[in-house]
């Protein structure tokens, strides 16, 4: 048997450093940069990831508008949400979505890549849209990523 003083790391809650990072929309493909956001809220970048502790950092998305989808999506593909009255089911497309209210369309897909938790609400939380290049969050000196 061997033995040594090498252990495993866990994270908790005290010893999570977390970093702002900035992403650049203008001209990715929605599911490409949903799942890198995702990766980098829940922490798996990070070589401490604990799965059951939010390891994960702050992400400020820009420039939400200028998104897009490959092939027809824009305009056959269906987003529904239901009201959980009878007749509450509606449906639009992410063009009409995109043209209304950008930051919902990247906000939902980064929602649904996510734990379905208390843990997956608490990294949802941590999430910042914005359409254009402004946003709020200058003075804490958001790494970009590339």
């Amino acid at each position: 048997m061997k033995t040594g003083t090498s252990r495993t790391q866990h994270a908790n809650s005290r010893s999570v450093e977390r970093q702002w990072l900035l992403l650049n929309a203008d001209n990715q493909v929605l599911g490409r940069i949903a799942s890198r956001a995702a990766r980098l809220l829940m922490g798996k970048h990070k070589p401490v990831f604990t799965p059951h502790v939010d390891c994960g950092d702050h992400v400020i998305i820009i420039n939400a508008e200028k998104v897009r989808l490959t092939g027809r999506k824009m305009q056959q593909k269906e987003m529904v949400t239901f009201s959980g009255y009878p007749g509450g089911l509606k449906k639009t497309t992410p063009a009409k979505v995109l043209a209304k209210k950008p930051e919902y369309l990247l906000e939902e897909a980064i929602r649904g890549m996510l734990p379905k938790t208390r843990l997956g609400a608490a990294m949802y939380r941590k999430l910042h849209v914005f359409r254009g290049q402004e946003h709020p969050f200058a003075a804490q000196k958001p790494v970009l990523i590339k």
